[in-house]
């Protein structure tokens, strides 16, 4: 609604708080109103030092209608929230100002009053509702509310006028004030259309797909969830509104989007689930594709994006040491690869007195992101298999065997001992052996060999994969993909002083030329030993027999030939399924007359059928719990001793 100055109702209300005090006092502002009436059409100049308000007010409208031309402006948000205290404010500065109108009309000539009052009647504002927003901006809210004091000052109560310089000033002060406003959209119908207020920067993207190679098992967004963000953008307005607090929006108060999001739990790492395909019983066990299938594709999708997982195989021999090393990082956490195994396995032979507490000490290594799956011993035959923790729900049922190569032996040093289960759709056995010693018996490590891939009943209760494939004669044919890790005891067919020289003569791990003489190596061409198997490239040196604590091998009167006794092999049902990626020694353990050796494979994964029985997360939570509680014990004992040595300072006495 327009006034009769031509100015909109709610921008008068502005202007009238701010011309509270001798602006309405001066009874020359008043004469010219009247003239501002008549001369509405004319050209208006800019106010100068020294011109009443009345030509001030006179120039303004014609200055509004030729900024209508100036190209449109955005505006910008507040910067500051608006509280709910602001309407009650406004209320009171604009009782006060009631107050003060009517104690200046009793001042005023009583000839002149019923033109300028008409014109002041017609120009006062309805008080503000409570809880409402003014129409105005809020800088000229704020600006009114603090020319109100001004305004008293200089109203004929505390002063007898301001001059007309004031006045100059006052129209300037004006003009700024509004010019953000009169510089603004042009006025249709008397009334301001201003454009949607956007923030002042774009807000910073989400992003939801989390998974990458470095974080393997990262969960990402379902084929039918990308469309989750855009659905919640046109079903809510905006992203952060559809599960943040409504206070949050409803009573004014400006909010992050970042901060908003961080409260939702659609936007963890979890992948979001649509209730509707929680209600939905289209799920059939023992279907490879159906959707929800625990071992599906869908899932094997998510966890594995190139459906590739690593596994971390070792095998040492501890040779019944009570001591354990102090430090096993570097035997199961190599820094040549970046980042550490989904699994790992470590098969033991002639392990250590306290298995609990070997198990113990793989745990607090590993970690809280790994727990144990199962473990399992034959004698001295230890098995530890470890995953990561939010993987133990894709694994079946985990079933174990034994085989005893030497019946007449009270203790159960030689054997085998394997363990197997099936991760989503692909089977897995790993099996540990200690084949007879001896240089010249090739015979009867073969003949162990034989025994074991015989008598090794497995699997029980879960089923084959691919049973047509299988045969009842040979244990490694029932499964996927078979490792098959120990000390099985193979020698180098040389004499101990040409050994020698060829290892002091390749000091840098080229040790081709002992290979030739390897008994494992010769046995595998042949086809006699491990058929289907295969092992990866050797590049370091013999891990058997060295002096206890010591890098140099046998000095004692036996002058054992340094060989390779401690091998890692591996057989897959299909072409090129494992890759193998590091095949080492750890030479910086040196409690046992052996070197611990690993290798780190890549391994093919297929989706599988939900139809099996499921280990349902099952693992040794105590086992965790000490571990970890011991991981925290050790670095807490380490910082307060290096805590120490700052500390403490050297004294001599003399």
């Amino acid at each position: 609604m327009s006034t009769p100055n031509g100015f909109p109702q709610h921008s008068r209300v502005c202007l009238t708080r701010s011309m509270e005090g001798g602006a309405v006092q001066d009874l020359q502002a008043k004469k010219a109103g009247k003239a501002a009436k008549k001369e509405a059409g004319g050209e208006g100049a800019p106010p100068k030092i020294g011109t009443p308000i009345s030509e001030t007010l006179k120039l303004l409208p014609e200055e509004l209608k030729a900024n209508m031309k100036i190209k449109s402006i955005t505006p910008r948000p507040p910067r500051k929230p608006r509280l709910e205290r602001a309407a009650s404010l406004d209320e009171k500065s604009w009782r006060k100002w009631r107050r003060f109108r009517t104690s200046q009309e009793s001042l005023t000539d009583p000839n002149e009053t019923s033109s300028s009052n008409g014109s002041l009647q017609e120009a006062s504002p309805s008080p503000p509702a409570r809880g409402r927003a003014s129409p105005c901006n809020p800088c000229c809210q704020q600006d009114s509310l603090h020319s109100s004091p001004d305004a008293l000052e200089a109203s004929p109560v505390g002063k007898s006028r301001g001059g007309a310089s004031d006045l100059g000033k006052r129209a300037s002060e004006i003009s700024s004030a509004f010019g953000g406003l009169l510089r603004g959209k042009g006025f249709a119908g008397g009334k301001p259309r201003l454009s949607q207020i956007m923030p002042a920067r774009p807000l910073p993207p989400m992003e939801l797909n989390v998974a990458s190679h470095s974080l393997r098992t990262a969960n990402r967004i379902d084929s039918d969830c990308l469309d989750y963000r855009h659905y919640s953008q046109h079903k809510f307005g905006r992203v952060s509104s559809s599960l943040s607090d409504s206070k949050l929006q409803g009573n004014g108060t400006l909010y992050d989007n970042c901060s908003t999001d961080s409260m939702k739990s659609t936007f963890s790492v979890l992948t979001p689930i649509r209730a509707k395909d929680v209600r939905s019983r289209s799920y059939l066990e023992g279907s490879l594709l159906a959707s929800g299938a625990l071992m599906g594709a869908e899932e094997l999708s998510r966890y594995f994006p190139d459906r590739n997982i690593g596994i971390f195989v070792a095998t040492w021999n501890m040779q019944g040491q009570k001591e354990l090393p102090v430090n096993l990082d570097d035997f199961l956490l190599p820094t040549d690869p970046d980042f550490a195994q989904d699994m790992y396995v470590i098969g033991v032979q002639e392990g250590c007195p306290d298995r609990r507490e070997w198990e113990i000490r793989l745990q607090e290594t590993l970690g809280p992101h790994y727990v144990l799956l199962h473990s399992a011993a034959h004698g001295v035959l230890y098995m530890s298999v470890f995953i990561r923790r939010d993987l133990i729900w894709f694994c079946s049922e985990v079933e174990y065997a034994t085989v005893t190569t030497r019946i007449v032996s009270q203790i159960k040093t030689k054997g085998a001992l394997g363990i197997c289960f099936t991760f989503f759709g692909t089977s897995f056995l790993f099996i540990t052996s200690h084949f007879t010693s001896g240089d010249s018996k090739v015979n009867e490590r073969k003949l162990d060999y034989n025994k074991t891939i015989q008598a090794l009943t497995l699997p029980k209760n879960v089923p084959d994969t691919n049973p047509y494939r299988s045969s009842s004669s040979d244990v490694t044919t029932r499964f996927d993909e078979v490792f098959w890790f120990g000390d099985f005891n193979f020698r180098l067919n040389k004499d101990r002083e040409t050994v020698d020289s060829i290892l002091n003569q390749n000091p840098d791990t080229d040790v081709s030329k002992l290979l030739i003489y390897d008994q494992l190596t010769s046995e595998m061409s042949r086809g006699s030993i491990f058929k289907g198997f295969q092992e990866a490239d050797i590049h370091f040196r013999p891990s058997y027999k060295f002096d206890i604590g010591k890098d140099s091998y046998d000095t004692t009167s036996k002058q054992r030939t340094p060989s390779y006794t401690d091998r890692v092999v591996f057989r897959s049902r299909y072409k090129d399924d494992i890759q193998a990626v590091k095949y080492s020694s750890c030479p910086v353990i040196k409690t046992s007359d052996h070197r611990p050796v690993f290798a780190l494979f890549r391994v093919k994964l297929r989706p599988g059928r939900d139809n099996i029985p499921l280990a349902a997360g099952q693992f040794d939570r105590d086992l965790y719990l000490i571990g970890i509680r011991r991981r925290t014990t050790r670095e807490l004992q380490k910082r307060l001793e290096q805590k120490d040595q700052r500390s403490s300072s050297i004294c001599s006495i003399s």
